[in-house]
């Protein structure tokens, strides 16, 4: 067991005595029981963790202070938390306009999924110049000359990735 020093020992002693009148002051400022409760909590924990670097000389000031800061922190945060977090009054989380279903994400996982498993089924060269084309934006001439093969063998080279990247779409309408 730690030892509390003795500006500490001192100020959780009158906040343990005088809890009841602390436990007014937060109910004035927050109003809410149940979220009083938490404000004392959190102020005793500040009382005993806090920096305390000189013996306090009115320990029950102190200690008033702590709770009103703490309870007026309590309000501010519940006031932004408020402008940000939207509920309905069934607790449930609302419908956003232009959201995506749940499983919406699943199925476009897959779909990543079924790509890669393709592409990677490809030949090497044939994936570059998908990339080249798709990723890069290059044209199929540019890509020839890359590549250092004519622009009809670029051209059959994307229909064949396009072909086997159909075949995903396939498999996920299935």
């Amino acid at each position: 067991m730690t030892t509390v020093d003795s500006p500490k020992h001192a100020l959780v002693e009158v906040y343990l005595a005088r809890r009841s009148d602390l436990r007014s002051i937060a109910s004035k400022i927050v109003g809410r029981h149940g979220q009083v409760d938490d404000v004392l909590q959190d102020a005793y924990l500040k009382l005993v963790d806090g920096v305390c670097a000189r013996e306090v000389l009115n320990p029950f000031g102190y200690c008033c202070q702590v709770v009103r800061n703490m309870a007026l922190d309590y309000c501010r945060r519940r006031v932004v938390e408020g402008s940000c977090i939207v509920s309905s009054p069934d607790g449930d989380l609302p419908e956003v306009e232009g959201g995506k279903p749940a499983d919406a994400g699943i199925d476009e996982r897959r779909m990543l999924e079924r790509i890669e498993v393709a592409l990677a089924a490809l030949p090497p060269r044939t994936r570059f110049v998908f990339e080249l084309y798709r990723l890069e934006g290059r044209t199929q001439r540019e890509i020839a000359k890359i590549v250092g093969v004519s622009a009809t063998l670029v051209n059959f080279m994307i229909r064949d990735v396009m072909t086997a990247l159909a075949g995903c779409r396939d498999i996920l309408d299935d």
